[in-house]
């Protein structure tokens, strides 16, 4: 057993062989020797150390020895006389086989100092191998029917020799049909023809037994021979003729045995068995033929693995043979082509760590490939994503820079994620990949951007100071310090706006606060522009406008506008007592300071005289008779009039009237209120006429249902024509008096009554009755049917 100093020596001496080997690599120049094959072993083949300079003594100091690849001992060095001898017999064709010429390179290694030095030896072919046919007999069959100077191809010796040691010269036995000729193939060796001199006739002589002989250079010349026997076949003239004289095919190394490798084609123009072709390998040599064919398909297969580094192209004759004994020969070259069996290698040599956007041509990073591979598989093409903003650009020999082909955009895209893939051009390609990640450093590009370019706040008026109104808010897309926003308010756009006291806005965050108590009806709504600038150098900024709209509270109070409540007398209202039910005695005007909802006002009874007797339309203010007016009425009657508007809480104001009930309008005066006791009694003369009239009427109604259209038309028409009085001062519309709850005139009578102005009470003057029809049946079920129709619309 080795001890562990013996072990860490002999990895010593292996390392330092390794290192020597490398040097040797790196370049010298070699001393050549040359001697034949064959040579016995231990024969001398040179003084090496003389020839290279060296003492005798130096070699057994320094430990020379020699060093042949694979540790083969092939030679050996006498270190006692310098002299370089053989350690066995060497084998041109075994070491070498048709490689010419036949050189081994091996090295002589000193140690102590370390030197080496790089030497040849040539080995000589001898002519050591006899040509030699791979079978004993060949067989041909010719028609008898043949012309003279018809070629057949025959089968060629093989010698392992090379150059004048090979076969030289084909020459056939003596005979007065056939002779001879040699060609040179492609790829140097010669082969043997037979070409017919004489018709052959089968009646003569059915068969022929000829020798083929097989002649080398050497000295002494060798040579082979074998038999050719050739039948004589009836009748079949025409040989097979194949599609291709030569057919080219590629093959990878690396094919599984029985692999198709390609299929020859040949024809006969014979029928029958003349017609029919058989295939074979005219050259069987299992050595250069790793090949089989289907003699009946032409499918030429893999036999034996293949190796590119050995055996580079193959020339295979194919011979196409049809029943007459008729052949034709084609060549089948077949390229061996090399396996792409090594990955292409990516070196990264520079890479950033960030790319600042909005910067074009920026060098992201430098690699290099590289793939141990030749030819095709050797050659690499670099790649990256489509769809990516970055390019490839070869700069020195298989070095690249990865770069940005537009300015990148940091708010579109923060990070990339690029592979590279490296290909090669081989079959099948072979790739690697290698991922980077790029990314994007920040740029103030961006400006703040507020979620809306307007706002629209809401505050209710009467609010609190500092309350919270409302906010806006920006964004940035940038990062960082330029992503920060602060927000200011900016001068306002009308000067008039005392904007400092009414708002304030958070720098941070945009929260906006009012500042004092908002009164809608001295401010409804007022604008503002606001700012957001972010911190980045040089800063950049936006603004937005913000509307600011009061909401109503109810803070205001009906105010009635009419009647008056101020006047220095009260305002009176005359009503007819020969007024229906509905009849409009006057209208409550009321206003309210706010809006919406809170100046929605309503109108209510309150109080009344005589409840019942007058009602109050609960939207527009208007005050109706409820019911028929009787004589046991009371003439003067005092209403509380209720106006409440709409608000949370509800606000209200109220209204007294003061309504008078009169017989007519006949009096050209009528007195105040208080003097209303005095002039009672000339007013009975008016109630009885009115009493006649509208007994009149009811007689006139009652003479005939037939002529009930006909008073129809005469009331439209009356109702067409209404007269008017002159007013001698002041200018007051005439308007009609409503005795019949419609909002106009009735059918029945007719009025045009004119308020004087300039004096202190309201004056009517009582023109006539327009076609007098006032109904005297069924008149107590009309005036119930109106009163519950106004007490329908909200009447109180």
């Amino acid at each position: 057993m080795e001890t562990a100093p013996a072990k860490t020596l002999q990895k010593r001496q292996v390392i330092f062989l390794a290192i020597l080997l490398l040097l040797w690599e790196s370049g010298s120049e070699a001393v050549r020797y040359s001697m034949p094959e064959e040579t016995e072993s231990g024969s001398f083949v040179a003084t090496l150390a003389k020839d290279l300079g060296l003492r005798v003594g130096e070699l057994a100091t320094r430990g020379a020895r020699i060093h042949y690849k694979g540790n083969k001992q092939l030679l050996q060095l006498d270190v006692t006389t310098g002299n370089l001898l053989l350690y066995e017999k060497l084998d041109r064709e075994v070491l070498c086989g048709a490689t010419d010429p036949c050189i081994l390179h091996f090295q002589l290694l000193l140690e102590n100092p370390v030197q080496f030095f790089q030497a040849d030896l040539q080995l000589t072919d001898i002519n050591d191998h006899s040509p030699e046919f791979l079978e004993r007999e060949m067989l041909l069959k010719i028609p008898e029917n043949v012309q003279t100077g018809t070629v057949f191809p025959l089968k060629i010796a093989q010698d392992f020799d090379i150059g004048s040691n090979t076969i030289q010269n084909y020459t056939i036995s003596p005979n007065s049909h056939f002779h001879v000729v040699t060609h040179n193939r492609g790829d140097g060796r010669k082969y043997p023809e037979l070409v017919l001199d004489k018709p052959l006739d089968r009646e003569e002589g059915p068969e022929l037994s000829l020798t083929l002989t097989a002649l080398d250079s050497g000295a002494p010349p060798r040579s082979g021979t074998t038999a050719v026997r050739i039948e004589v076949v009836d009748i079949n003239d025409n040989a097979p003729e194949f599609l291709q004289s030569v057919y080219e095919v590629q093959i990878p190394e690396n094919s599984p045995l029985n692999s198709f490798v390609v299929a020859v084609s040949a024809r006969d123009l014979d029928a029958g068995t003349n017609g029919n072709v058989a295939y074979a390998l005219f050259q069987g040599d299992e050595v250069t033929q790793p090949f089989v064919i289907d003699e009946i398909t032409g499918e030429i297969l893999l036999k034996r693995a293949l190796d590119f580094e050995a055996t580079r192209y193959y020339n295979v004759e194919i011979a196409a043979t049809d029943g007459g004994g008729l052949s034709g020969k084609c060549t089948v070259v077949i390229e061996v082509v090399d396996v792409n069996d090594n990955v292409p290698e990516l070196t990264m040599s520079t890479l950033t760590s960030s790319t600042p956007e909005n910067s074009p041509e920026t060098v992201v990073a430098v690699f290099s490939v590289s793939d141990p591979d030749s030819g095709d598989n050797g050659r690499m093409v670099c790649s990256i994503q489509n769809d990516l903003p970055f390019l490839l650009k070869p700069t020195f020999k298989n070095f690249y820079t990865l770069v940005t082909e537009r300015p990148l955009d940091r708010e579109s895209r923060a990070e990339y994620n690029v592979t590279i893939t490296v290909t090669d051009m081989g079959t099948p390609r072979l790739q690697t990949e290698h991922n980077i990640t790029v990314l994007v450093a920040d740029v103030n590009d961006n400006a703040p951007a507020f979620t809306q370019t307007s706002y629209t706040l809401s505050v209710r008026e009467n609010n609190s100071p500092a309350l919270h109104i409302g906010t806006v808010r920006a964004t940035d897309r940038d990062a960082g310090a330029n992503a920060q926003v602060t927000y200011s308010l900016l001068p306002p756009l009308d000067p008039h706006v005392p904007l400092a006291s009414l708002v304030s806005i958070n720098p941070d965050n945009g929260h906006l606060f009012a500042l004092r108590s908002l009164d809608y009806e001295a401010l409804r709504a007022f604008e503002f522009r606001v700012g957001a600038a972010d911190r980045g150098s040089p800063a950049l900024s936006s603004q937005a406008l913000v509307r600011v709209l009061v909401a109503d509270d109810n803070d205001n109070a009906p105010f009635v506008l009419y009647p008056l409540q101020n006047a220095s007398a009260p305002c009176t209202e005359l009503v007819p007592r020969a007024a229906e039910a509905g009849y409009l005695v006057t209208k409550v005007v009321a206003v309210d300071g706010d809006s919406g909802q809170n100046a929605w006002l309503s109108y209510q009874l309150l109080k009344a005289t005589e409840p019942g007797l007058f009602g109050v339309w609960a939207h527009n203010g208007e005050v109706r008779t409820a019911r028929l007016l009787s004589e046991r009425d009371a003439a003067k009657h005092r209403l509380v009039v209720l106006v409440k508007d709409n608000g949370e809480p509800p606000l209200s104001a109220s209204v007294t009237l003061h309504l008078l009930l009169v017989d007519g309008f006949s009096q050209p005066y009528l007195p105040a209120p208080e003097a209303e006791a005095a002039d009672a009694a000339p007013a009975a003369p008016l109630t009885v006429y009115l009493v006649v009239a509208l007994a009149s009427v009811s007689s006139l109604f009652l003479f005939s249902v037939l002529v009930f259209v006909a008073v129809r038309l005469c009331r439209r028409g009356g109702a067409a024509s209404v007269g008017r009085c002159s007013v001698p001062e002041g200018h007051f519309p005439g308007h009609p008096v409503d005795v019949s709850g419609t909002g106009t005139l009735s059918q029945s009578y007719q009025y045009e009554v004119c308020l004087t102005g300039g004096s202190g009470l309201n004056e009517f003057k009582f023109l006539k009755p327009i076609l007098p029809n006032l109904p005297t049946q069924g008149a107590g079920e009309e005036i119930e049917e109106n009163a519950n129709f106004w007490n329908s619309f909200g009447f109180s």
